[in-house]
């Protein structure tokens, strides 16, 4: 039977719960988020004792579905003040999942200074102090965690969260134990930092078997799913050929890629970082380069890479879009060697790369140092990873660092950098980053499938009509899809494919014996997003922090030189429902 696993970090206990009956049936982000707004006062300090982190598997997870490994970590958010979701692939989930643990929830901090690790087996959980990794980057620290446990699946945090950098993510090894899948977004590293814990370490040897309810049936519904993704042109051929960077050049030519500190909507140095370019460098370098590389067991897509230095030696993996934007396009900076080194350099520091890029576009803008300059970029980079005064500011984000410098062109939502997609020329997606109540990001509403993509229908990116309905329906899907720990690229093969959507949530009902239908994943989706809100209402959020940043109502954006112009009034109802 499923339990709790409640890590008291002020006693530094470790204790089994039985799953309350309203838990039964959530997972992944349903479940995070509703332990949060049960269990967390809104308006407590992000990084002080009365916050704390869930980690939680979704509803598959650690079964052979396909694409099921997602993790979700929740908390008050450092960086946004409100509640926060994110989720990685990577191989934690899954061996979460077959040692019986619904979620973990990590409270309290320590009397006294010092960091932890938890590691969880068969055996139970305990604390054990980890001096020895304190002060450590990622790399090191998987690598000295699985020299004494063996392959086990690490959680944990770089120097950015040890030091409560509101930029810190949670770091998620992968199956040759490379720490760049990560759970980036809402400065959840801080939080767990703040609790005075380096590491997870968890070991399912000796336990795989997760309960299915009816296990013919499963296999018939991971079939139906399995097929659709190795039928659809997206997931079965663009992305493991590409990686997610293919839309590098699409968004260029859509005029929607946002481009030095989000001034233009096309970057002419698109080509030079696109996957395509990716796809290229790992042919002609070869040595450790890789296209088509899954994040954990059972990915179907393989949509990540290995990026090879001129040598052939690591130089960064993953680099996926959203880093490969922030880190170059935003940045004005074409070179994907110096993209790489900073990607490597985020996971390793354990900051999110997004934010990372959106903080050093706006230090860019502050006259810092000019768009365009990689190497500048790295040494700025480095003062994160050295924890300087510079690199401390840096590392708070993009909104901390325009008020360090004075600047008001600010692509934030409710404190978090935007994303890979301009607001005023994808619309939708824009819609989705301001009502939000996770605050600007793009996997939790993703819009552009339809406005860029053509995937489960159409529509203009540039129109404001329609974005209301089309950023709900996202959204509301998505919370649901998250709670699952599927993949969100699964979302391409079930929007086009009936039998895929069948296989999906057949799987889910051939696990738990529901008959869960279309109607219950709006119903459930919905039940989500209003719990955030709720959460977020009591932390002081207001209607008012719905909106885009003022100068994109103001400053047409080339080349469309469009604004966001999605009334207001629109925006106030996407999630009143």
């Amino acid at each position: 039977m499923s339990k709790i696993l409640r890590v008291n970090m002020t006693d530094l206990t470790a204790t089994y719960e039985d799953v309350p009956e309203k838990y039964r049936l959530l997972g992944g982000r349903g479940l995070t988020s509703t332990i949060v707004a049960d269990e967390v006062e809104p308006t407590c300090h992000p990084l002080g004792p009365h916050n704390k982190v869930v980690f939680a598997p979704g509803l598959v997870s650690g079964t052979a579905a396909p694409n099921s490994g997602r993790l979700s970590v929740g908390a008050k958010s450092p960086l946004t003040g409100g509640i926060k979701e994110s989720n990685a692939g990577g191989i934690s989930s899954q061996k979460i999942a077959h040692l019986g643990i619904k979620a973990m929830v990590v409270e309290g901090q320590p009397r006294e200074k010092q960091l932890y690790a938890l590691r969880v087996s068969k055996a139970g959980a305990e604390l054990v102090p980890v001096p020895e990794i304190a002060g450590k980057g990622m790399y090191e620290t998987n690598a000295t965690l699985w020299a004494r446990y063996g392959r086990v699946a690490i959680v944990g945090i770089g120097l950015a969260g040890e030091r409560l950098m509101t930029n810190a993510g949670v770091s998620t090894n992968d199956m040759e134990n490379g720490p760049g899948r990560y759970a980036s977004r809402g400065g959840l590293g801080a939080a767990m930092g703040s609790k005075g814990l380096k590491a997870i370490a968890v070991d399912d040897a000796g336990v795989r078997d997760v309960p299915i309810k009816d296990p013919e049936a499963f296999r018939v519904a991971a079939k139906q799913l399995t097929d659709a993704l190795r039928e659809h042109p997206v997931t079965s051929q663009t992305l493991p050929s590409y990686g997610t960077a293919v839309l590098i050049n699409v968004l260029s030519e859509a005029g929607g890629l946002p481009t030095r500190n989000f001034s233009s909507g096309r970057f002419e140095g698109a080509a030079k970082t696109s996957g395509e370019a990716i796809a290229g460098l790992v042919k002609a370098r070869g040595g450790v380069g890789r296209m088509g590389h899954p994040c954990h067991p059972g990915c179907v897509i393989q949509c990540s890479n290995v990026v090879p230095r001129e040598d052939g030696t690591l130089a960064c993996a993953p680099v996926e879009y959203e880093p490969d934007w922030a880190l170059g396009a935003n940045c004005g900076i074409d070179s994907l060697d110096d993209i790489a080194t900073m990607n490597y350099l985020c996971d390793d520091f354990g900051v999110d790369a997004v934010e990372t890029g959106v903080a050093l576009g706006v230090a860019m803008e502050a006259g810092l140092l000019k768009f365009g300059d990689g190497k500048a970029a790295i040494e700025l980079l480095e003062e994160v990873g050295n924890g300087t005064p510079l690199g401390r500011i840096v590392g708070q984000g993009a909104a901390f660092t325009a008020r360090a410098f004075g600047v008001t062109r600010v692509p934030v939502v409710k404190g978090q950098g935007m994303p890979a997609y301009e607001p005023r020329a994808v619309k939708g997606i824009g819609t989705t980053y301001v009502t939000l109540p996770m605050g600007a990001d793009h996997t939790a509403g993703y819009a552009v499938a339809t406005e860029i993509l053509s995937v489960g229908g159409k529509a203009d990116p540039l129109s404001p009509a329609g974005k209301a309905e089309l950023s709900r329906d996202f959204q509301v899907a998505t919370a649901f899809l998250d709670s699952t720990g599927y993949c969100l690229f699964i979302s391409f093969a079930t929007l086009d494919i009936p039998s895929g959507f069948e296989g999906m949530l057949g799987t889910i009902n051939a696990m738990y014996g529901t008959s869960w239908t279309a109607e219950d994943i709006t119903r459930i989706g919905q039940e989500v997003l209003r719990t955030e809100r709720r959460f977020n209402e009591l932390a002081g959020f207001s209607k008012g922090m719905d909106r885009v940043p003022e100068f994109m109502k103001h400053e047409p954006l080339p080349p469309h030189n469009t604004v966001f112009d999605v009334p207001d009034e629109e925006l106030d109802r996407v999630l009143a429902f």
